[in-house]
C-alpha cells in the first residue's frame, strides 16, 4: 500500500544527509547508498486512491519559469510582514513545481531570526493542504505512535542543532506536481543605537517568476524615518520603493525575472541575502510611551537627551592559540579603536587569558590618553598561543570589580561592567560549563554586568548567552572574517552609554496583572526597555506608570498617563494592523522571560514549575517552543509529520541520553594510546608520514585511503592503498558472527595533481545489526538513527550520546570514539584542512584496536585480517621511484600492489 509523499522535515536545523548501512552480505565496494525510507513515507508517484492528479487552482499560467538542471521552477517566492508597535508578522510563502520526468526532492529551507516564534506552516501539494497545529510534545508524539502503529504515514523530525535558525522542508514528488510552501512566524523588533532593524532572509535559491518583499510599519507613535541600505548589494540599487506617512509606512521590492539575473545570461540568482528595514519612532516624554489595546498594555520606554553614567568596564580577551591569523588581527584592531572611545570619566583595565591569565594592570585605572595608549601598546603585542581557561579569567576580572567596590573606588553612580571576547570552549581549568556559570554568578553578586562576544561559527554561543544573561547582560555572535572588528565595535557601541541605572517601574496594583520583568540594572543609549501586562479595561480609564531611575546628576521620577481607549479608533480602521499585536508582544517577552527564568532556576522544583508555565503559555498563543511540537497532517489525518523544536543538546533533553563531557587533553591530535605503541618492523610501507601503529587500524594521512594492518603473531605490519573513484563506498568490515559492519565513503580532493585526484574517506558508517543502531559520521556531523529516532552532535560540541549500551564520545574537533558494552569500540579521527586550500578537502580516518573480538566470519578490507590469514608478498619489482620498490600481496586470493 503506497502512501502520497517522501516527506524528510528539518525543523529550525541544518540538513543531514542518507547514509543508511544496512547489509548482511556487501561486496567491498559498494555502487550506491541504501535508498532512505523516513517512517513509511516511501517514494511514490502515485497513491491509493490517486490523489496526485488533482492541481493547484490558483496559480495560474505557470509557463515561462527558468529552471536549473534539476528541472524544478520556482513559480513564485513572496514575503510579506507587517509590523504593528514593534511586533514583526512574518509570512514566507513559495510554490514550486517539479518539471521533470521523475519524481525528485523539492527543498523549502528558510533562515527564521533567532528568538523569533514560528506559529504556524502550511503545505499545498497539488490541491492536498497540510495544516499544523501545536501540541504539547510527548502527547504529539504519542499521536505520531499512534499513526504509525495505525499502518499511517508518518515522518518524524527531532533536531539538536545549537544553532536553530533554518526551517527545512524536504518533500520527494512525482512529475507535474505544484507544490506550496507557508511560513509564518512572529518576533519583537528590538532597538539598537537608536534604530529598530527589521531583518529578513530572503534565499530563494533559483529565479523566481514572481518574486516580492512587502513590509508595513504601523507605528501610532508616529515614524521618525524610514530606510531600506542596500543589504543584498547594488545590483538592486533603485529596485526598493519607500511610501511613508506620518504613522505608516510600506517597503516594496519587487526585482523582475530579468533583474533577478546575476548577470544577463546567468541562470542562477543574484537575490541572497538580508532586506533590511531601519526605523525610529517620535518620542514627546521622557516617561516612556503606554500603548492599551484589547486588554493588554505595552510600556515602550527609551529616554533621550541624558548625560551618561561614568562606567567601570574590564575588557576579558581570548588569546588562546585557535585566536591565531585573522581573528586576531581583527580583534586588535576593533580593541584599539573602542578603547579610544573610553571617556574620561571611565575607569578600565584589560586581561588575556590562554591556559595562563594575565593582566594589564592589576586594579582600574583611568582612562587619561596616556593610559590608553599604553593600553593599546599592550594589545598590539599580544600573540595568540596556548589552551583556554574562561572560569579563572571571569573570576580574576569580578574578583578586581568586587576590590575596587569593596575599597570605595567606585562612583556610586557609575556602572560596572566586563565584556567578554572568547571563540571556544574552555580546554583549561575548570572545563564544566555550569561550574562556570555557578561560579560566575556567585562572584557577581548582581552587583554588574557581563557582555559576552563570541567570535566565530563553531563558537559555543549558547552558552556564552546563558551566562551574560544570567549576569544582566547580552551575547552577540560575531562571525570570524573581514567585517570582525566592525562588528565588535557595533556591539560595544551598544553598551558604551549607560544613560541610566536601578530603573523600577510601577504600576496600579489594583489595575494591572501578569506584569513582565520590572526591574532593570541598567538603561543604554539607543536601546528601549519594554515592559507588558495585563489591564482591567471595563473599571478602568486611564492608566498611569511611575519610572524611578538613577540618572548621572539626580534621581528621576517619570510618570506616563494614558487613556484606555485612545487607540482603539486608530487600530481598528488600519487592515494591516494585528489586532492582537499587544497581546503577542506579552506573550512573546513573558515566554522569553520564564526560558531564562528556568535556565537559572535554584531548584528542580522550581524549575518544573517554570517549565509547566511556559508550556501552558505555549499551547495558549500557538508557539513552538522547547516544550511543544507542531504536528503537520493532511485533512484525512492519514498523513502526519512531527516537527520539534529542541531543549538544550547539551541538557540531554531526547531519549537518547546527550550529556556534556569535559575536554580532556588533546594528546597527539586525539590519536588514542593503542595506537601509539612501540613501532615494530615493517614489512612493506607505502609513502606516507604517519608512525606505525601496533593496531589493525586504518589510517588516512595525506593520499588515497591507507591502509595499515599490524598482524600480531608475524609481527608484521601491511599496508596498502585503495585507489577508487569519489562517492564510491568500501565495505571495511561486515561481520555477521557480531552484526557489526563498517563502510566508508570516498570523497575527491579540488582538483587533480600530477595528473592524479587525491581520494579521502569524507564519510564513516557504522550498523549494529544487534542493537539496531547506526552511526554516521562525517566532517561535518556524527548522527546516531535508532528507528525513526536520530540525534546528531557537530563537531564543534564536546558531548556523549548513550542509547542501548552504545556510547558514543565526541572530542570537540578532534576524534569520536564508539563503545559497544565491553566487547569493542572503535575511532574516528577528524582532519581538518584549511577551508580555502586549493586542493585539500576535510577526511577521516579510522582506527580499530586489536582487542576487538570480531568474528572468524569477518571479511571486508579490514575484517578480512581479523583471524590473521597468511598473506604472501612476493614479485617484488621497480617502481615509479628506484627507492620505492613495489610487490604483489596476496591475502584471501585478493591481490593488492604494495610499495616498501
Amino acid at each position: 500500500m503506497k502512501h502520497l509523499l517522501c516527506f524528510l522535515v528539518f525543523f529550525l536545523v541544518s540538513g543531514v544527509g542518507s547514509f543508511d548501512l544496512v547489509i548482511d552480505e556487501i561486496p567491498d565496494e559498494v555502487e550506491n547508498l541504501i535508498d532512505l525510507e523516513i517512517d513509511g513515507f516511501p517514494s511514490s508517484s502515485k497513491t491509493r486512491n490517486g490523489r496526485y492528479q488533482r492541481s493547484t487552482s490558483d496559480w495560474g499560467y505557470v509557463g515561462d519559469l527558468v529552471e536549473d538542471d534539476d528541472k524544478i521552477g520556482l513559480y513564485s517566492y513572496k514575503v510579506q510582514s507587517t509590523i504593528t508597535s514593534r511586533l514583526a508578522n512574518t509570512m514566507i510563502q513559495a510554490k514550486m513545481v517539479n518539471n521533470a520526468k521523475r519524481s525528485q526532492h523539492i527543498v523549502f529551507d528558510v533562515q527564521v531570526p533567532k528568538g523569533a516564534f514560528i506559529d504556524n506552516f502550511t503545505m499545498d501539494v497539488n490541491g492536498i493542504t497540510f495544516t499544523s497545529k501545536i501540541r504539547e510534545k510527548s502527547e504529539a508524539r504519542k499521536m505520531y505512535s499512534q499513526a504509525k502503529a495505525k499502518g499511517k504515514a508518518a515522518g518524524i523530525v527531532r533536531s539538536n542543532a545549537l544553532d536553530m535558525e533554518n526551517f527545512k522542508t524536504e518533500v520527494n514528488v512525482p512529475p507535474g506536481t505544484r507544490i506550496q510552501f507557508e511560513l509564518h512566524y512572529h518576533e519583537m523588533i528590538r532597538r539598537k543605537l537608536s534604530s529598530y532593524e527589521h531583518v529578513i532572509s530572503v534565499k530563494p535559491g533559483r529565479l523566481a517568476k514572481h518574486m516580492e518583499v512587502d513590509v508595513r510599519i504601523i507605528e501610532p507613535q508616529g515614524l521618525r524615518y524610514v530606510h531600506v541600505p542596500n543589504s543584498l548589494g547594488d545590483h538592486f540599487d533603485g529596485i526598493t520603493t519607500i511610501s511613508k506617512g506620518e504613522k505608516k509606512a510600506h517597503v516594496s521590492f519587487k526585482p523582475t525575472m530579468a533583474q533577478q539575473r546575476k548577470c544577463p545570461t546567468c541562470s542562477s540568482t543574484a537575490v541572497d541575502g538580508n532586506f533590511v528595514v531601519q526605523y525610529d519612532v517620535n518620542r514627546e516624554t521622557t516617561g516612556g510611551e503606554l500603548e492599551i489595546f484589547n486588554g493588554y498594555f505595552i510600556h515602550f520606554f527609551a529616554p533621550e537627551n541624558l548625560d551618561p553614567l561614568p562606567k567601570n568596564i574590564l575588557f576579558v580577551i581570548d588569546v588562546s592559540g585557535s585566536m591565531w591569523g585573522l581573528k586576531m588581527k581583527q580583534t586588535i584592531e576593533a580593541m584599539k579603536a573602542i578603547l579610544s572611545e573610553l571617556r574620561a570619566a571611565d575607569q578600565f583595565s584589560l586581561i588575556d587569558f590562554n591556559h595562563n591569565v594575565r593582566c594589564w594592570r592589576d586594579n582600574l585605572v583611568s582612562a587619561t590618553p596616556a593610559q590608553v595608549e599604553d593600553a593599546k601598546k599592550y594589545i598590539q603585542a599580544i600573540h595568540p598561543n596556548g589552551g583556554t581557561n574562561i572560569n579563572e579569567a571571569l573570576l580574576r576580572a569580578t574578583f578586581i570589580l568586587n576590590e575596587a567596590q569593596n575599597l570605595g573606588m567606585l562612583d556610586p553612580n557609575s556602572v560596572s561592567m566586563i565584556v567578554l571576547v572568547s571563540d571556544g570552549d574552555p580546554t583549561v581549568g575548570e572545563l564544566k560549563l555550569t561550574t562556570i556559570q555557578k561560579n560566575v554568578k556567585q562572584s557577581i553578586k548582581d552587583e554588574f554586568s557581563l557582555f559576552c562576544l563570541g567570535i566565530g561559527f563553531d563558537v559555543d554561543y549558547d552558552f556564552l548567552q546563558r551566562i551574560a544573561t544570567d549576569n544582566r547582560g547580552m551575547a552577540q555572535r560575531i562571525f570570524g572574517n573581514q567585517e570582525t572588528s566592525a562588528q565588535m565595535k557595533n556591539f560595544y557601541n551598544q553598551v558604551s552609554t549607560p544613560l541610566l541605572k536601578k530603573i523600577q517601574f510601577n504600576y496600579p496594583q489594583e489595575s494591572v496583572s501578569d506584569v513582565t520583568q520590572s526591574s532593570f540594572h541598567n538603561y543604554f543609549g539607543g536601546s528601549e526597555i519594554v515592559v507588558a501586562g495585563k489591564v482591567d479595561t471595563e473599571n478602568l480609564q486611564h492608566l498611569e506608570s511611575i519610572v524611578t531611575a538613577t540618572a548621572a546628576n539626580a534621581e528621576l521620577v517619570m510618570e506616563t498617563l494614558r487613556d484606555v481607549e485612545e487607540l482603539d479608533g486608530f487600530m481598528k480602521k488600519d487592515k494591516y494592523a494585528d489586532p492582537e499585536f499587544t497581546k503577542k508582544l506579552w506573550a512573546y517577552l513573558t515566554v522569553n522571560q520564564m526560558l531564562a527564568e528556568r535556565n537559572t532556576a535554584p531548584t528542580a522544583a522550581l524549575k518544573r514549575n517554570i517549565t509547566k508555565s511556559i508550556l501552558q503559555m505555549s499551547l495558549d498563543h500557538h508557539i513552538v517552543t522547547p516544550f511543544t511540537a507542531m504536528l503537520i497532517e493532511n485533512a484525512e489525518k492519514d498523513e502526519i509529520m512531527l516537527a520539534d523544536q529542541p531543549k538544550d543538546p547539551r541538557r540531554g533533553c531526547c531519549p537518547g541520553t546527550l550529556g556534556l563531557t569535559p575536554n580532556a587533553p588533546n594528546n597527539n591530535k586525539g590519536i588514542p594510546a593503542w595506537a601509539n605503541a612501540t613501532a615494530v618492523p615493517v614489512s612493506y610501507m607505502p609513502e606516507q608520514r604517519s608512525p606505525p601503529v601496533s593496531s589493525l587500524s586504518i589510517n588516512r594521512v595525506d593520499n588515497d585511503p591507507h591502509f595499515i594492518i599490524h598482524l600480531p603473531k608475524s609481527q608484521r605490519n601491511i599496508c596498502f592503498n585503495i585507489n577508487s573513484e569519489p562517492g564510491k563506498i568500501l565495505n571495511l568490515v561486515s561481520d555477521p558472527g557480531t552484526g557489526v559492519v563498517v563502510n566508508g565513503q570516498i570523497v575527491g580532493a579540488k582538483k587533480t595533481e600530477n595528473k592524479k585526484l587525491n581520494t579521502y574517506f569524507g564519510k564513516i558508517g557504522f550498523y549494529f545489526k544487534n542493537k539496531g543502531l547506526k552511526v554516521e559520521i562525517t566532517t561535518k556531523t556524527i548522527t546516531l538513527k535508532d528507528g525513526s529516532y536520530s540525534i546528531t552532535l557537530s563537531w564543534s560540541d564536546t558531548g556523549h550520546i548513550i542509547r542501548r549500551q552504545l556510547l558514543i564520545s565526541v572530542k570537540k574537533e578532534s576524534n569520536v570514539t564508539i563503545t559497544v558494552g565491553e566487547e569493542m569500540s572503535f575511532m574516528v579521527l577528524l582532519h581538518r584542512v584549511w577551508k580555502n586550500h586549493p586542493v585539500n578537502v576535510d577526511f577521516l580516518g579510522i582506527y580499530i584496536p586489536p582487542e576487538n573480538q570480531l568474528s572468524p566470519e569477518a571479511h571486508g578490507l579490514i575484517g578480512q585480517f581479523a583471524s590473521e590469514p597468511e598473506v604472501y608478498i612476493h614479485h617484488q619489482r621497480p617502481g615509479q621511484a628506484p627507492e620505492k620498490p613495489q610487490a604483489t600481496m596476496e591475502v584471501k586470493g585478493n591481490k593488492f600492489t604494495v610499495t616498501r
